[in-house]
């Protein structure tokens, strides 16, 4: 046995992932993002660079889509990504494909109606030495960056289907251009913070393809309390009678 590879409870409905250390092992933010998306049960659904597949996995649990699809351009991250999908028996659920989101050829345009995105965070150049590695990959725009992800969901989403992404807040300028520019209008958005009067950390946005103007902003959510716990708000997140649709992300979009 893979003595990188760890076996990890996911706190929901009995589900586990396998993670392998050389690669990118998940984050607050995927399960913040799993619990920000709101997709329906007929929507259909694609996860953009889902790593080892946390936030499909994380989706089933929280709705009954039955259609998504969870792409992944490193094959390594895709293998796992196939094996966490089988070990919790979601293979008619989750289809797990390996390859680029700039292939034109790979998906038809406006093939779904709702698109996640937990991307890498830093551009080209911000502390890369090793821009052949997994987690170098995961970790920096080297083969995917920000405009592509952005250009490439509109490609595909339906007129009125939406992304939703995790991403740092300064780059929320950047985003809020792309997303113009590619008739994606953004109408949520939440920051979320470390603590209550620090900066933010990370930002979670949702945009409508062809949607009309107007930005609803939610409550912020912050990670820790003043001891250094989980907030109960964040805690509730990993809790396994959780639901994942904790009230301070409810909206009607």
């Amino acid at each position: 046995m893979n003595q990188d590879l760890r076996l990890d409870d996911l706190q929901i409905r009995n589900l586990k992932i396998w993670q392998d250390k050389n690669l990118f092992c998940f984050g607050t933010d995927a399960v913040l993002l799993a619990n920000f998306a709101q997709p329906k049960p007929k929507d259909i659904l694609l996860d953009i660079g889902t790593g080892n597949g946390i936030i499909p996995i994380l989706l089933s649990a929280k709705t009954p889509v039955s259609s998504m699809t969870a792409l992944e351009i490193q094959p390594e991250c895709a293998a796992l990504a196939q094996k966490n999908v089988d070990y919790n028996h979601l293979s008619k659920q989750i289809q797990v494909v390996q390859g680029d989101i700039k292939n034109a050829s790979l998906f038809s345009p406006s093939s779904f109606s709702y698109i996640t995105c937990n991307p890498p965070y830093k551009p080209i150049g911000t502390g890369l030495k090793n821009p052949t590695s997994p987690l170098a990959i995961a970790r920096h725009e080297v083969l995917c960056t920000l405009s592509d992800i952005i250009i490439n969901a509109s490609r595909l989403l339906k007129s009125k289907g939406r992304l939703a992404m995790v991403h740092k807040p300064e780059r929320l300028s950047q985003i809020l251009y792309l997303m113009k520019q590619n008739k994606l209008e953004p109408k949520r958005l939440c920051t979320v913070h470390a603590r209550v009067n620090t900066p933010p950390c990370l930002i979670l946005i949702e945009g409508v393809k062809d949607g009309g103007e107007g930005v609803k902003w939610l409550p912020p959510l912050y990670i820790y309390d003043e001891n250094g716990r989980y907030t109960a708000t964040c805690k509730a997140l990993y809790e396994k009678q959780h639901t994942l649709n904790n009230k301070i992300m409810e909206t009607e979009g």
